[in-house]
C-alpha cells in the first residue's frame, strides 16, 4: 500500500488530514531508513582491502541488514492496518449497557494488536542500533558519517515507536499487559540510546580525526 509509494507521495499522504499514514508508519520509515544506511556502510566496507580482516564479519552485518529492511518496510503497511481495527472499535455504538461492552472488548483487542506494530518497529531499530554500532567501529571510513546518520535514524525510530506503543496503552483496561509492555519498551529504549549514543560519538571522533 504505502511502500510502494513515491517519496513524495507518501510524504504529502503524511501530511493530510487522514489518520494514516500516520506516526507509527514514519517511524517504521526512519527505522528502515536508518538500517539502509547500515546496508550501505556495508556494501562500501566489502571488497575494500583495507578492511579484508572484518569482511567475513561485514558480509554477516549485511546479511542481517537485508532481512531487517524489509521488515521495516512492511511494518509501515501494517501500522495503517492495524489502526484501522482501532478507529473502527471507536465508531461502535454504545447506547445500551450491551453495546457498551462490546465496544470495550473490542477496543481492548484492537489495542493491544495496534500496540504489536510499534513494538516490533522497536524491536527490529534495536537490532539494526547493535549492527549499526559495529559498523561504527569497523566499516569503512570513508563512509563512517553514513553509520552515524543511521544510528540517530534508528534511534529516532526506537523513541518514536515507544509514543505510539504508549498512546494504545493509555486506552487499556489490562493492567498486567500495561505494566509488561512498559518494561519491555523501557528496557529497549533504554539499550536503544546507549548504542545510538556510543555509535555517535565514535562516528564524530573519526570524522574529527
Amino acid at each position: 500500500m504505502y511502500i510502494e509509494k513515491t517519496v513524495r507521495q507518501f510524504t504529502e499522504a503524511l501530511s493530510s488530514k487522514e489518520p494514516v499514514p500516520g506516526g507509527g508508519g514514519a517511524a517504521a520509515l526512519a527505522g528502515a531508513l536508518g538500517n539502509a544506511l547500515g546496508s550501505m556502510v556495508a556494501n562500501l566496507t566489502v571488497g575494500k582491502e583495507k578492511y579484508k580482516d572484518v569482511e567475513p564479519e561485514v558480509k554477516q552485518i549485511l546479511q542481517k541488514t537485508q532481512e531487517l529492511q524489509e521488515k521495516l518496510l512492511l511494518l509501515i503497511d501494517e501500522d495503517a492496518k492495524v489502526f484501522s481495527s482501532v478507529a473502527a472499535a471507536y465508531k461502535m455504538p454504545k447506547n445500551t449497557e450491551e453495546e457498551k461492552e462490546k465496544k470495550r472488548q473490542a477496543l481492548e483487542k484492537a489495542l493491544k494488536e495496534a500496540c504489536q506494530v510499534p513494538v516490533k518497529i522497536m524491536e527490529y531499530s534495536l537490532e539494526a542500533l547493535k549492527l549499526q554500532r559495529r559498523l561504527a567501529d569497523i566499516g569503512n571510513k570513508l563512509a563512517i558519517s553514513d553509520a552515524g546518520v543511521g544510528a540517530l535514524l534508528l534511534k529516532s525510530a526506537v523513541l518514536s515507536g515507544k509514543l505510539n506503543v504508549v498512546i494504545n496503552l493509555n486506552g487499556m483496561d489490562d493492567e498486567e499487559f500495561v505494566k509488561k509492555i512498559s518494561e519491555r519498551i523501557e528496557k529497549i529504549c533504554k539499550e536503544a540510546e546507549i548504542l545510538a549514543d556510543e555509535a555517535y560519538k565514535i562516528v564524530l571522533e573519526k570524522l574529527k580525526g
